[in-house]
């Protein structure tokens, strides 16, 4: 006699607990699967979403530069442009940005006259000659368009060289103006190297590749040398500030020792022509008062992309490769 059993098995399941089951894994499968849709949906709101948020941000940046590009201009202006800063290759005041504000002012139609307004204590020599060069290239291709500094705070060092190109140099009466001079500064770290028991070691490859190691004694013929860099860059600046101003100056022995100078002292030396601000200039001197400024805005995406995209390997890289900041430095400024 055969005993009845109790199994799990499919064969002996009774076939009611065969359909439920299926259809609650039918239930188990159809959830997954909505949930899995509903998923994919909410992925595709927010891209979509995202999409147009980036679309809508690069139409209004579109907007306000075409906007900007396509202005009207009046019949009749005066040309500005802004020298604001340190004259340096990573600054806004570098010779690229300044060059092309010049350019522009000078190219547009309607310009009476342009005025560079300056702010700065000076900087690099290459991009203060860079800067001088193209003023003296456009008021030769332009002749009848006169091109007029007007200094606000300071124009200093390097700045003053490249005012000197200008027709005449206008200041305010608190402006302190000069500085002819060259510095190459750094410091020196030997002593310090000394007291904490460091070995500075450094290996080159020829004489004098190690000069002016700010971790290394400083000798007399590396001192020399430097001195005769310097020498050498401040005779350029001299001949070109008698170049820009000719018989305007009264050169004294102190007119070209670096030293900076109030605007009523400039006057007196020759440094400077009048005083007065753009306005003025604008109303009486080029008989064009409206303003029309053609300074070179910085490109905020390019930044934003330089910073986000570029910034880890600067960074990496800078730590690898850079010298240390006490080194010296050539500049033009106080």
């Amino acid at each position: 006699m055969t005993e009845p059993t109790l199994s799990a098995s499919p064969d002996n399941q009774p076939q009611g607990g065969q359909s439920a089951l299926k259809t609650m894994e039918y239930s188990i499968l159809e959830k997954l699967a909505l949930n899995a849709l509903d998923e994919q949906r909410k992925t595709r709101r927010w891209g979509i979403f995202f999409k147009l948020l980036t679309a809508l941000y690069i139409l209004i940046v579109l907007i306000m530069v075409l906007s900007s590009n396509f202005k009207s201009l009046p019949s009749k202006f005066t040309a500005v442009v802004d020298l604001d800063g340190p004259i340096m290759a990573d600054s806004k005041a570098n010779a690229d940005n300044i060059i092309d504000s010049l350019q522009a002012a000078f190219e547009a139609s309607g310009t009476e006259g342009v005025i560079l307004r300056v702010n700065s204590p000076g900087g690099s020599p290459v991009q203060s000659v860079q800067i001088y060069d193209e003023i003296k290239r456009l008021r030769e291709k332009y002749k009848d368009i006169p091109l007029y500094v007007v200094v606000e705070d300071i124009c200093a060092s390097g700045c003053y060289f490249v005012a000197a190109a200008a027709n005449k140099i206008f200041a305010n009466h608190a402006s302190l103006v000069g500085s002819i001079g060259v510095l190459m500064d750094g410091y020196g770290f030997v002593e310090t190297l000394k007291k904490l028991g460091i070995e500075r070691r450094l290996i080159t490859a020829g004489e004098n590749k190690g000069f002016l190691d700010p971790f290394s004694p400083l000798n007399e013929k590396s001192r020399q040398h430097a001195k005769n860099l310097v020498e050498s860059t401040h005779k350029l600046f001299i001949e070109r500030v008698r170049e820009g101003r000719k018989d305007k100056l009264k050169e004294t022995p102190e007119l070209f020792s670096g030293l900076i100078w109030t605007a009523e002292q400039a006057k007196t030396l020759g440094l400077i022509d009048e005083f007065a601000d753009i306005g003025k200039i604008a109303r009486e001197v080029i008989k064009a008062e409206k303003l029309v400024n053609f300074t070179q805005k910085e490109n905020l995406m390019n930044r934003l992309a330089q910073q986000l995209g570029a910034g880890m390997t600067q960074s990496v890289g800078k730590l690898i490769t850079e010298k240390p900041s006490a080194g010296p430095q050539t500049q033009w400024r106080p």
